[in-house]
């Protein structure tokens, strides 16, 4: 039995092999891709480097089921394996409930092959008993539990095992402990920008996306790398389907779980299909997916390809990113905080203190139509982070260390984590409108307040929506049941930056 990876997921596919009259050949049948249809190049070579005989006879390996499209080069062990069974090289009693997976080389080794952990994933369900994997995908397959990990080094060796003339070394890797993983950057680094820092922490509590616009050498990037170190660490459930992306991308060779949470930070000359995901023949996850349950950071968010910065706001809505060919279509998960850099113009000092802004108001608006207002409108927090004074500069106090301030988020996540339980929902920023209207449990007196500023901010269905969505982070951070006015006040205060038909003066 080998495996195909769709998607995230992995999918069974039975390997038939048949050794007849014929011209010495290789046919592969069932919807094989391209990688797939190379492996007739690569397998014989293999098969004789390790000692074994290539029957020189017609040959057609069939891969069912035959309308499922097979792509990636793990099928080559498979393969290679069926057909030593068909010519009695390899007992076939042996393979019962034994799934194989792997690359080959021509010289008969089995490579680091992508999409490995979704297929360990996929085994299991299935109720396989045995995966034969390549040795450097063994740590990476031991992390699934609930099935027998045997990991090969050469097709030799798989072999070896198949007959019964070997068995693995009884200190097989082991699944690593789950446990956070401390990044190498923190908060008490950062000088000075107070709203800034508070900002970063309501994000984290949250799960809310960030805009942060300012002059160049403001330290927006400097504050958005610092945010995976305020957050909380993965959950196993979490772990695991966050590596499952980076194994399909083959990302995760050599290592076990995910530790940290992602942080993916793609240059601003990316494509749509490198951000959302895509492919011409196998479809692989994006820049996007690979930010699934940690950070997604577009610096410089204004130098970004119109169109590719369009398309997040699907995934920012749904957390999934949905890819479609004309053979079909696959999704992603991708549920990720966005953290974005911008300048307030295309110069980088409007409103600066310091500097003159050159910028004509001709330029100002073709700089504010990069950003559409449905995107920025799914950004919940949005704000300017100013110059720092000489005296901040010069400071020697250092701010408040990320241990103390992950601390706090912890206990409001905490707080959401027991008041959805029942919804399977982890925080605020996820909640849907009619949800959050009743979560946020708004004071007499924020009701009116919200009321007000409904009017004179100009707030749409969904801005007021994410309005009370940041609210009850702020409360939840305050340890309060209810969204009072002050936690209200300071959720609108997060939606000035790039805001109105005038978007990039205001962030002045």
């Amino acid at each position: 039995m080998g495996m195909t990876v769709v998607g995230v997921g992995g999918r069974p596919v039975t390997v038939e092999a048949f050794v007849g009259r014929g011209l010495p050949s290789l046919i592969v049948t069932g919807l094989p891709g391209a990688t797939v249809q190379d492996a007739r190049e690569r397998i014989r070579p293999a098969v004789e480097h390790a000692g074994l005989e290539w029957p020189l006879r017609r040959v057609v390996v069939n891969l069912a089921p035959g309308n499922l499209r097979k792509e990636g080069a793990g099928l080559d062990l498979p393969i290679a394996v069926s057909v030593l069974a068909a010519t009695a090289q390899v007992p076939s009693n042996r393979l019962t409930g034994v799934v194989l997976a792997g690359e080959l080389s021509l010289r008969g080794e089995v490579l680091s092959t992508p999409g490995i952990l979704s297929m360990v994933i996929a085994a299991v369900r299935a109720q396989y008993r045995t995966v034969v994997v390549p040795e450097a995908n063994a740590v990476e397959a031991a992390q699934v539990g609930g099935i027998d990990v045997v990991p090969v080094g050469t097709l030799e060796r798989a072999v070896a095992y198949l007959r019964g003339a070997w068995e693995p070394p009884v200190d097989q890797p082991a699944a690593i402990e789950q446990g956070w993983q401390a990044p190498d950057v923190d908060l008490a680094d950062v000088r000075g920008q107070l709203q800034a820092r508070r900002a970063l922490e309501v994000a984290a509590a949250g799960g809310h996306n960030l805009l942060l616009v300012g002059s160049p050498g403001a330290g927006k990037t400097m504050l958005a790398r610092r945010l995976a170190s305020i957050l909380p660490a993965l959950t196993r459930d979490e772990a695991l389907e966050a590596s499952q992306l980076h194994s399909v991308a083959g990302l995760l060779a050599g290592r076990g779980l995910l530790r940290a949470r992602p942080f993916r930070s793609p240059h601003h000359t990316i494509s749509t299909a490198g951000l959302l995901g895509g492919g011409s023949t196998v479809l692989r996850p994006g820049e996007a997916s690979l930010a699934h349950r940690g950070v997604l950071f577009l610096d410089e968010l204004t130098a970004f390809r119109r169109d590719a910065i369009e398309a997040l706001r699907q995934p920012i809505e749904d957390g999934a990113v949905v890819v479609a060919r004309a053979g079909g279509s696959v999704t992603f998960p991708a549920r990720f905080t966005l953290v974005a850099a911008a300048n307030p113009c295309p110069c980088g000092f409007r409103g600066d203190p310091v500097r003159t802004c050159p910028c004509r108001d001709d330029q100002l608006a073709r700089y504010a139509a990069k950003l559409s207002g449905p995107l920025l409108d799914r950004i919940d927090l949005r704000l300017s982070v100013p110059r720092l004074t000489k005296h901040e500069l010069l400071g020697a106090s250092e701010g408040e260390p990320s241990a103390a301030v992950r601390a706090r988020v912890v206990a409001a996540r905490d707080r959401q984590l027991e008041r959805y339980d029942a919804i399977g929902l982890t925080c605020n920023a996820h909640l849907p409108g009619p949800m959050v209207r009743r979560e946020a449990a708004l004071t007499g007196a924020a009701e009116r307040f919200l009321g007000a500023a409904v009017e004179s901010a100009a707030l749409s269905g969904r801005g007021f929506d994410r309005v009370l969505r940041v609210a009850r982070t702020i409360a939840d951070l305050a340890g309060s049941n209810r969204v009072d006015v002050d936690h209200v006040g300071e959720a609108l205060s997060y939606r000035e930056a790039l805001q109105g038909e005038d978007r990039v003066s205001s962030a002045g």
